[in-house]
């Protein structure tokens, strides 16, 4: 009888502390690293995403590492300090993809939009009339610079020798622009809306190039959200819960200006009208996808980012997970 008692005791403890580990792991299982880049053109997402609460929604328990550097989040998710990195910019993406590291992309989170401007009066009236001319843009070398360099070249046969690129920061090439010392500039559409007094004609803008020189219906894109793969394996659907809030909070952005630019002005220094104007361009400059267009957006991006020297090497096929996104649209 004692005998039987034991057992009957010990099975009940086995089964408790069984329960316990479960709960624990469960309770392990909602917990997500999160990190992303506080400036440029990540804070309006990520103030979106982490004040409207849309990883807590999908039942997770989301942890916001913050960084000061736009390479931080891809660095930290190498080292698996983070689970996700968002807003990432692409070509780190592709860097660590080549390299090797155990990163995947799973959502475009960024579109790559900037306008090709003149000050208004300038005899510059096409792309044609670019040749010979300064242009304000992106530095040699960056991710945007390759892409306007390859769609001057393909669309209208501007070779790099046949202007002289002005590289700066948004800032700066709208100095450059009022005091003449650029007859031409690419410009982020949240730029221009922040000089509104600044007399502009417009020649047109990356995203239309782009399609026109691919022949297809995905834009450019600038940054995507990349995550660890032992996050995925071990969490597999945490990992599609995190693609989903972050097409929630998309299309939140997209319908909700006003609560945007709420978060975001609580989130950075911008002024209410500066945030009101930030919000008001939400669907030109954020996506949430991750379409076979888009893949093959990717691989056309990284053939351009490879022939300038953006990225060194070729970017698998293994690098992109199409797989989330579906389950999360679902």
């Amino acid at each position: 009888m004692r005998t039987r008692r034991f057992w009957l005791v010990a099975a009940a403890g086995l089964a408790l502390v069984a329960g316990l580990g479960n709960a624990g792991a469960e309770a392990e299982s909602k917990k997500v690293r999160i990190g992303y880049w506080t400036s440029g053109f990540s804070v309006g997402f990520g103030s979106v995403l982490e004040l409207g609460k849309f990883v807590e929604k999908q039942g997770l328990e989301p942890e916001w590492v913050k960084f000061a550097e736009v390479t931080g989040p891809a660095k930290a998710l190498v080292t698996h300090s983070v689970d996700v990195a968002f807003a990432a910019p692409a070509a780190s993406g592709y860097s660590l993809a080549i390299q090797g590291a155990p990163v995947q992309v799973v959502l475009a989170t960024q579109i790559a939009e900037a306008s090709f401007v003149t000050k208004e009066g300038s005899p510059i009236k096409s792309f044609a009339d670019l040749k010979g001319k300064r242009i304000g843009m992106s530095p040699v070398g960056s991710s945007t610079y390759a892409l306007v360099a390859a769609v001057l070249e393909r669309n209208y046969g501007l070779k790099r020798g046949d202007y002289t690129p002005i590289g700066g920061n948004e800032g700066q090439i709208v100095q450059f622009l009022q005091r003449g010392d650029v007859d031409a500039a690419s410009l982020r559409a949240v730029t221009i809306a922040s000089v509104p007094d600044l007399k502009l004609h417009t020649l047109g803008n990356l995203v239309d190039e782009w399609k026109k020189m691919t022949k297809g219906d995905a834009p450019p894109i600038l940054a995507a959200a990349l995550m660890h793969k032992d996050y995925i394996a071990e969490n597999p659907e945490g990992a599609v819960k995190v693609v989903r809030a972050m097409i929630d909070a998309t299309k939140f952005g997209n319908t909700n200006n006003a609560e945007a630019a709420a978060f975001l002005k609580q989130a950075s220094n911008l002024k209410a009208a500066a945030a009101a104007s930030y919000a008001k361009l939400w669907s030109r400059i954020y996506t949430a996808s991750m379409e076979p267009a888009d893949v093959a957006a990717y691989k056309e991006m990284a053939k351009i980012f490879q022939a300038s020297g953006t990225i060194k090497g070729t970017v698998p096929d293994s690098a992109f997970n199409t797989t989330l996104y579906e389950k999360a649209k679902k």
